[in-house]
């Protein structure tokens, strides 16, 4: 009996210490290093983002079983990547942590499978993806093996779009064929200074354009936060970036078939806010920050911002109402007078997509005085990029709500959620005016030749101005069309819009029977 239990504990204690050395990643001293460049490693990561307690991890003791060039003298268990699943505020996820210290956290078959795995779990079971990313690359050792594991990744990510939240966080270098994987995913967080992504590197560049740049300068968190776009936010350090990755999922439902989020709230439902009603300047050409209508109709000022240092022209982000998780789009006077262009335009379109597919009910708040006129936008594509903003509006079958505080020209008015493309419940504030273009351009194409005939051109001009804004620039014509379902007073625009979610809530929209739409990509 005893000897049977010496036994049974030899074999529990060999499962342990295997256990252990695979926690040990590449050792102490890789650690180490790792630490030194002011990044945690993949399991520490893994602790701080999910609930104490919750993770558990899946394919500990995977490793290679590869022999080429070295490789059978470098086996480590876990093969460079910590999978598993957990729990986040109690909703159940799926993650992979690439592990940097083990083969520089390179990707090749066991490696890849691994994430392969968890990703068609997280499929089965309805729950949300995140992504740890920190790798050197393919194992260049495993050749095309490895080039097929980004590939069977690739496929999963593309698959889980529209059905399951995918968050990447990059928290290390990213570069060549792994940075697709991140690039499908619906939202990537990078980290200042430690990370960075790139299709080819700062040498490849050199040689091939004689560009002299950084790994920084060409790929880094500043760079894709608000140069590319890539990235939808900017982290000041590991541990930012997981708070960032916790309070997005906090927003979202686990799949594309639950209800979104609810959170209490003590902000009261019918609370009004007079600051609101002074808010537009009387002067139709002055500014004013879009943030601050939002933070005093939302709960309790939270709004996280998506895509914050890019196109800024145009404000995306999740925030509350009622309890209610909501997605936002909202132009911003404050830059480029709100205009839509390129860049706003995709920003915009992407987000609505991804509320659409999630069942996030959008917002819209709308100060749009037209796109951005010029030959660089036109070569650039804005026709293409401006339809990808009104086919994602016309596609959308989420409750959708938009408010015009101000402007709404030409086809921008068309494009902003108006009541021809489906939009549920249309509101003005009284400051809101509605017509195809500014009252000055109006007249100056309309009455060119009694202005130019008149013996006071400016003084008529003036004139005119003044009569068409008086007809125009406001929102009651639109109203009279039923194109405007209320005009309503800007204080009571909170109660006003908690009410209309409420009455959207059980809202039933479908778009005819395809296999899939043609998107102007």
């Amino acid at each position: 009996m005893n000897n049977q239990k010496e036994l049974i504990d030899k074999k529990i204690h060999r499962m342990y210490e295997l256990m252990e050395k695979a926690r040990s990643g590449g050792g102490q001293k890789r650690i180490d290093s790792q630490h030194a460049k002011g990044k945690l490693t993949a399991r520490e990561r893994i602790d701080l983002l999910v609930d104490h307690n919750t993770f558990r991890e899946t394919d500990a003791l995977a490793h290679h079983h590869s022999n080429e060039f070295g490789l059978d003298k470098e086996v480590y268990l876990g093969d460079g990547v910590v999978t598993g699943f957990a729990e986040i505020d109690k909703q159940k996820v799926f993650l992979f942590s690439q592990d940097f210290t083990v083969l520089g956290g390179s990707l090749a078959a066991e490696h890849g499978r691994k994430i392969c795995k968890i990703m068609d779990m997280a499929m089965k079971n309805g729950c949300p993806v995140i992504g740890l990313n920190d790798s050197g690359g393919a194992r260049v050792q495993e050749g095309v093996i490895s080039l097929g594991a980004y590939a069977d990744i690739f496929l999963r990510n593309t698959l889980a779009s529209g059905v399951v939240p995918q968050i990447s966080i990059v928290m290390g270098p990213c570069a060549g064929g792994a940075v697709y994987s991140p690039a499908i995913t619906d939202f990537i967080i990078m980290v200042k200074h430690t990370s960075y992504m790139f299709v080819t590197g700062p040498k490849v560049v050199k040689t091939v354009t004689h560009e002299d740049l950084t790994s920084e300068e060409l790929g880094g968190s500043d760079t894709h936060s608000s140069k590319s776009g890539v990235s939808h936010f900017n982290a000041e350090n590991d541990l930012e970036a997981i708070k960032i990755a916790r309070k997005l999922l906090s927003f979202l439902p686990a799949n594309n078939v639950d209800d979104p989020p609810y959170l209490a709230t003590d902000d009261p439902c019918d609370r009004i806010d007079e600051e609101l009603n002074y808010i537009i300047p009387l002067n139709p050409n002055q500014p004013y920050d879009m943030h601050d209508v939002i933070r005093k109709i939302i709960d309790d000022a939270d709004f996280l911002e998506v895509h914050k240092d890019w196109a800024q022209n145009i404000i995306v982000g999740f925030a509350r109402l009622g309890g209610r998780s909501i997605g936002i789009i909202a132009n911003q006077p404050a830059v480029l007078a709100g205009v839509l262009d390129i860049n706003s335009s995709r920003k915009a379109a992407r987000f609505i997509r991804f509320c659409d597919a999630f069942n996030i009910p959008i917002l819209t708040l709308e100060d749009v005085p037209g796109f951005l006129p010029g030959a660089e936008q036109e070569w650039g594509g804005i026709i293409s990029n401006g339809a990808k903003l009104l086919y994602a509006y016309c596609e959308a079958t989420v409750p959708k709500i938009t408010v015009i505080t101000r402007k709404a020209y030409g086809g921008a008015y068309d494009v902003m959620n108006s009541k021809h493309v489906r939009g549920d419940l249309n509101f003005a504030w009284p400051s809101a005016e509605l017509a195809v273009m500014g009252a000055k351009g109006a007249v100056e194409i309309i009455f060119k030749k009694e202005i130019d005939t008149a013996p006071d051109p400016v003084a008529k001009e003036s004139e005119l101005i003044s009569k068409f804004e008086e007809k125009f620039a406001n929102p009651y014509i639109a109203a009279s069309y039923g194109y405007i379902d209320d005009v309503i007073e800007p204080k009571y625009t909170r109660p006003r819009l908690i009410e209309a979610f409420n009455l959207l809530a059980n809202k039933v929209d479908k778009n005819p029977p395809k296999k899939h739409g043609n998107i102007p990509l």
